[in-house]
């Protein structure tokens, strides 16, 4: 994957700084350095967002046209600053870029069931994204364990600067993977991974809303199927590929589980 930074000048340092974030988002660092740079992340805001950003355009990408051949290597190209208007020039070559991929990848448009806001419109993508993204992954699914549980909800809690809590899943026969830190559409967003005997995985999604909404809405993409409801000022959504009325009644218990109220949802 190619990770950008042009707000660089030519420093060895940066730059090798860089580079192990580079690795550390595409999972290639030995375990005792990502473990070391994991810390850094939670610690740097600089760090933490760069790593945000990397993690965005890999997502978008990998959703656009799926997972790269198994023969394609991930690097990371740094390049000289540029100028206000050739930035300007190159946003609107990779829109035009976006376009044709759309097409040749065969991209199918997504149908909203009801008329969400903007913000609700938003989480629901990012929550389908972020679900067709890390959900195939086998070896780095999340980035904290549920043996972590504690410091995993800990850790997303004070990034989001909200008490978050994990619901349990475990009557549908799915238990807590673990979780990461995700961008939103206006700052942090959480998601946690829960899979079954089979397999088979859900994630549930958490973002802050800047407004509140009564309503319940589903998301399809494919065969993906995302439920989304917006709880004092929190977004939430709960994506799989599960049957629609068994994840429907699976996003009303987790919303009850949360403190919201799905008897108003119309």
């Amino acid at each position: 994957m190619t990770h950008d930074n042009h707000d660089h000048d030519s420093d060895p340092a940066a730059d090798a700084a860089l580079r192990a974030l580079s690795a550390f988002v595409d999972g290639e660092l030995p375990e005792t350095d990502r473990a070391a740079l994991r810390e850094r992340v939670a610690t740097d805001p600089q760090a933490a967002a760069q790593v945000a950003s990397w993690r965005a355009q890999k997502a978008a990408l990998q959703a656009l046209c799926g997972e790269p051949a198994e023969h394609a290597r991930p690097f990371v190209v740094l390049r000289p600053r540029v100028s206000r208007w050739r930035r300007v020039a190159l946003a609107a070559c990779w829109v035009a870029v976006g376009a044709g991929l759309g097409l040749a990848c065969g991209t199918v448009v997504p149908r909203l069931v009801g008329g969400p806001s903007g913000e609700t419109m938003a989480l629901a993508r990012r929550a389908d994204i972020a679900f067709a993204v890390y959900s195939p992954e086998q070896r780095h699914p999340v980035e904290v364990a549920a043996s972590q549980e504690e410091h995993l909800i800990s850790w997303l809690s004070k990034r989001l600067n909200r008490p978050l809590s994990v619901p349990s899943l475990q009557e549908y026969g799915y238990s807590l993977v673990g979780g990461r830190l995700l961008p939103g559409e206006v700052g942090p967003a959480a998601q946690f991974m829960y899979e079954n005997e089979a397999g088979a995985r859900l994630t549930l999604y958490v973002a802050s809303i800047p407004k509140d909404e009564t309503a319940f809405r589903l998301f399809r993409d494919g065969n993906r199927r995302t439920f989304y409801w917006v709880s004092d000022r929190m977004g939430y959504a709960l994506s799989g590929t599960v049957p629609e009325g068994k994840l429907r009644s699976m996003a009303i218990d987790v919303c009850n589980a949360l403190g919201g109220r799905p008897e108003s949802w119309q």
